[in-house]
């Protein structure tokens, strides 16, 4: 509508073929934002909803353009595969195809998520050896303070369960904070990449279960990390650790 510069109550002529001949006149009763497809989204999609009655007189019923898509919806899902074996053999080299997501391995989408999955545990075991690193090197800086604190006779115990947690709580800041940065950019993805296809799709969802899931990696491994990090100072003698 904004490249045509039409608004509703307007009156526009279209016609099913490309010189305009046979032009019917309809009036723009409204607007609407077609559903976003993932497959579509780099397309523009100039399209126009008629009724049905109003399309038929429009095109040539017998041309193989006339029609190329009918979505029906069915009362009963466990009906669809006694739909399909009818209607493909009442016509044949009619394709039909559910709109929901195949099971099998020929969806698209579910070959997209593995690949993400993938990414996503190469990104975890190589976080988490540069986190191990940085904890052993925040460990060797706290050498002294760990060696007094035997020296006053505190247990290792005592001091591993104190280490245990500090990780917890440093892992749990981590995790809340990465979260809050990618709500964040949640948004600003999902406004630069609609503008820019000018589409409603929507590219970056952080739910809920995602949340939870990150938060179910993020917080044992950081714990881990630093209990492995601590237990190799408590593991020295006492007279290492002051360095006497």
């Amino acid at each position: 509508m904004e490249q045509a510069r039409v608004h509703v109550g307007d009156v526009v002529m279209l016609a099913a073929d490309p010189d305009g001949t046979g032009a019917t006149p309809f009036r723009v009763v409204g607007a609407y934002e077609p559903t976003p497809d993932p497959m579509k989204f780099t397309a523009k999609r100039i399209e126009a909803r008629l009724h049905l009655p109003d399309l038929i007189a429009l095109t040539d019923p017998q041309s193989p353009e006339a029609v190329s898509v009918l979505n029906v919806a069915l009362v009963d899902l466990q009906d669809a595969d006694a739909f399909t074996l009818t209607l493909t053999a009442r016509m044949p080299g009619l394709a039909v195809r559910p709109t929901a997501r195949p099971r099998d391995g020929r969806d698209p989408f579910g070959v997209l998520e593995r690949f993400h999955w993938a990414i996503a545990i190469v990104t975890v075991v190589g976080s988490t050896a540069f986190l191990l690193a940085l904890m052993v090197m925040r460990a060797e800086e706290r050498r002294e303070v760990i060696g007094i604190l035997r020296l006053m006779g505190i247990p290792g115990r005592s001091i591993l369960v104190e280490v245990l947690l500090e990780g917890l709580l440093i892992a749990l800041a981590g995790a809340v904070f990465g979260l809050l940065v990618a709500k964040a950019a949640e948004g600003v993805v999902n406004r630069f990449f609609q503008w820019r296809y000018d589409t409603a799709l929507v590219f970056v969802r952080v739910t809920l279960p995602i949340a939870w899931q990150s938060v179910a990696f993020a917080v044992p491994l950081g714990v881990i990390a630093g209990l492995v990090a601590s237990w190799t100072l408590l593991r020295r003698d006492v007279v290492s650790l002051v360095r006497r």
